[in-house]
């Protein structure tokens, strides 16, 4: 089974992180939480669900992973202030391993420079951003272009994990 990395930091959306990490561990996925610092504690805007950071991103190697997931929330744009976690991502999009993005997700990305001539999909709010970063926005519940899988929002989520799992297969 995969081995997923989770990208997180303060304020993430709570159901964008714990909804796809029970059906990746019910599906016999391994997880672990990647931050700012081990050990820390980051919490969620809406339910503060608490989630300890596993490793820090700056000790985090893409050959260590499988398939890489970024909840939403505010947690997207608080971690691409700096740069382990920009390079982590872009290193890992690069790869071609899975990238599992959702509502806020993008965000990271756009700061990697990682979805030029790419399709996909975010939050609304984000959607000029995602065009100006050279990715064509498609307003749908998931989009799939290559290694890359993006939703919009929580009510995305069942056809998120549909798809993200049909990847890790």
């Amino acid at each position: 089974m995969s081995h997923i990395a989770v990208i997180m930091d303060e304020w993430f959306e709570d159901s964008e992180y714990t909804e796809p990490a029970e059906a990746f561990k019910a599906a016999g996925h391994r997880l672990t939480v990647v931050g700012l610092e081990a050990g820390n504690t980051v919490r969620g805007k809406k339910e503060n669900t608490p989630v300890v950071i596993d490793l820090a991103v700056g000790k985090a190697r893409v050959d260590d992973f499988d398939a890489l997931l970024i909840p939403g929330g505010y947690s997207p744009d608080k971690l691409r202030a700096h740069e382990a976690p920009v390079e982590f991502v872009r290193e890992f999009v690069n790869s071609g391993k899975p990238v599992f993005s959702i509502c806020h997700g993008p965000q990271i990305l756009i700061t990697a420079d990682v979805v030029k001539g790419r399709k996909m999909t975010g939050w609304k709010s984000i959607a000029q951003d995602i065009r100006n970063a050279g990715a064509e926005f498609l307003d749908q519940a998931v989009v799939v272009d290559g290694n890359l899988v993006s939703s919009r929002f929580p009510g995305d989520i069942p056809a998120f994990i549909e798809a993200s799992l049909e990847m890790l297969s």
